[in-house]
């Protein structure tokens, strides 16, 4: 993971979110790595619209399983090393670490349907939101803690577009300043990247709140947690208090981190992350 974010410090966030990927699709069972395979007719979910051309960090996951596999093989799932993956990537940017609960093995199966309907989206307004997450046993204060992974990280124009130009909850210079790399109409440079944290984007820390409460949340759904609703004095707690954004960081990551794991004899423990054993 040194190596990996030494190299692009991005990597740091993009094996968060592919960890956040993983685990509200089935759990946190490694089924994001897998995949399609055309000639036995498996298909997998990293062609789901929240994923596709968009999750990343599968190189290095696979660099880390085969040093892994090389000392001991067989014995360490790709669900765990993903898990650890994302929480290296945090500490290396700046944040806090924690302990990652261990044990979980690779799922044999993938859900492009799950990946589609169980993946919060970028236009979700709170309501939303709370109850995405809710299905998945998280509370209300774990999606505002954890959407503070946004803290790092970068979107693409196609996932934001809506908000800068039609939404009008965002501050109106921010809303400008992003137009400039973001053309109105679909389709022109929708793949062009902005951070989602301008002031610190390669930094984990608390700058994702204060930007919330001035009306500069990159997204439609980051604003709406600070949009005059039961989020918004968390929001300004988090922002005035950056251990207490970390301590509730780290707790809502270890209860995402156990969603429904696949335990004891329960899948395998994959020795190449992108296909099943056997295959």
């Amino acid at each position: 993971m040194i190596k990996a974010v030494l190299r692009e410090r991005r990597m740091g966030a993009s094996l968060l979110r592919l960890f956040f990927h993983d685990c509200f699709v089935q759990g946190c069972d490694g089924s994001i790595l897998l995949d399609d395979v055309p000639a036995s007719n498996f298909t997998g979910e990293k062609t789901a619209f929240p994923n596709v051309n968009s999750v990343r960090g599968f190189d290095v996951i696979d660099d880390i399983k085969r040093n892994v596999e090389y000392v001991c093989p067989g014995v360490v799932s790709c669900a765990d090393i993903l898990a650890l993956a994302a929480r290296e990537g945090t500490v290396l940017l700046g944040g806090p670490s924690w302990a990652v609960p261990l044990g979980r093995r690779d799922s044999t199966t993938a859900s492009l349907d799950g990946a589609n309907s169980d993946l919060p989206g970028p236009t979700l307004n709170l309501t939303e939101l709370i109850q995405s997450f809710a299905n998945k046993s998280l509370s209300p204060r774990d999606l505002t803690a954890l959407s503070g992974a946004h803290t790092i990280g970068f979107s693409q124009c196609v996932f934001f577009r809506d908000h800068i130009y039609n939404d009008t909850n965002i501050d109106p210079v921010f809303a400008a300043g992003l137009q400039r790399n973001c053309p109105a109409p679909a389709g022109s440079g929708d793949t062009n990247l902005t951070p989602l944290d301008a002031q610190t984007r390669f930094v984990f820390d608390n700058a994702y709140y204060p930007n919330l409460v001035a009306r500069r949340g990159l997204l439609h759904s980051d604003q709406e947690l600070f949009n005059g609703a039961a989020q918004d004095d968390l929001v300004r707690q988090y922002s005035a208090d950056s251990a207490l954004f970390f301590a509730d960081f780290v707790a809502a990551m270890i209860k995402m981190g156990n969603i429904t794991p696949l335990t004891g004899s329960a899948g395998e423990i994959r020795r190449n992350c992108r296909v099943v054993n056997n295959s």
